[in-house]
């Protein structure tokens, strides 16, 4: 059986574009929902204003299809002028402990 992959991307929009960011996230959602793989694909509104994704894989592969897809293009396309910087992106690999339920994404 694969191992899953847990995602952290941080999206850290420029001066007044939070709004527009968000906006430009949500088709992606959907259209990545559908995709053979996704179990998690979710953002977060952080303190400081960052909008952090979280996503989870049922493999790597799955994982690597997802970045090579038009999904991602047509993200990364409706992002160019909104953010302050780069998108920071983690590949986690999890590390169960507990219960089976709360020990793991």
């Amino acid at each position: 059986m694969p191992t899953p992959v847990v995602v952290t991307a941080y999206f850290h929009p420029a001066p007044g574009k939070h709004d527009q960011v968000v906006e430009a996230l949500r088709p992606a959602i959907a259209a990545v929902h559908e995709e053979p793989g996704c179990q998690l694909y979710a953002i977060h509104d952080a303190p400081d204003g960052t909008i952090v994704m979280i996503e989870k894989w049922t493999s790597v592969g799955d994982l690597d299809d997802h970045g090579a897809g038009e999904a991602v293009r047509a993200l990364n396309g409706s992002l160019q002028g909104l953010l302050a910087s780069p998108t920071e992106v983690t590949r986690l690999v999890p590390l169960p402990a507990g219960s089976e339920d709360q020990g793991q994404l």
